[in-house]
């Protein structure tokens, strides 16, 4: 059984408006998949619908505190990193911008080590009006497919770069 990210009491799914959980088995090691989840700003590299994003807060990359904007599926967002374990765990919430409703979501990530690589599971939780009018009403099931198109992307960058001859 693979761990699964650990909620904020607000933020659990039972609570929440939306829920999505997507895992994929990756012939790459915990390290490789990590270092392509934290380098956000090159998100799009392998996934080109994360082609706006924008670290805030002076890091390089994704970590404990780090703040950092995306647009969305056209809509532009502030993030802040919640959790954050080396090669097993990466998480943030989520804020609108512009929203007057309060509308957030929870991201995590969990990386659990396999014999053939590791297991890759993201689970999203999302409260508020904003939410459940774009995603639940207009759109069901987009949070799945989103999530699931990226795991598979990742999956694939992650085996490309094990591939990749030695220098």
């Amino acid at each position: 059984m693979y761990d699964k990210v650990k909620w904020p009491e607000r933020y659990d799914p039972k609570l929440s408006a939306i829920y999505a959980l997507n895992d994929i088995d990756v012939k790459a090691p915990p390290e490789v998949v990590w270092k392509l989840l934290v380098d956000a700003e090159n998100w799009s590299s392998y996934f080109p619908a994360e082609d706006q994003v924008k670290i805030l807060s002076g890091e390089s990359e994704l970590a404990l505190g780090t703040k950092y904007s995306r647009v969305t599926v056209g809509f532009p967002m502030t993030l802040n990193v919640t959790e954050c374990e080396p090669f097993t765990r990466l998480a943030w919430e989520t804020t609108v911008d512009g929203d007057e409703t309060g509308s957030s979501a929870y991201h995590g990530w969990v990386i659990t080590p396999t014999d053939n690589g590791c297991h890759v599971l993201t689970e999203e939780t999302q409260q508020g009006s904003f939410f459940i009018e774009e995603l639940g009403r207009k759109n069901p099931g987009a949070l799945y497919h989103y999530h699931q198109d990226w795991v598979e992307r990742l999956a694939r960058a992650a085996e490309a770069e094990v591939a990749k001859p030695a220098a």
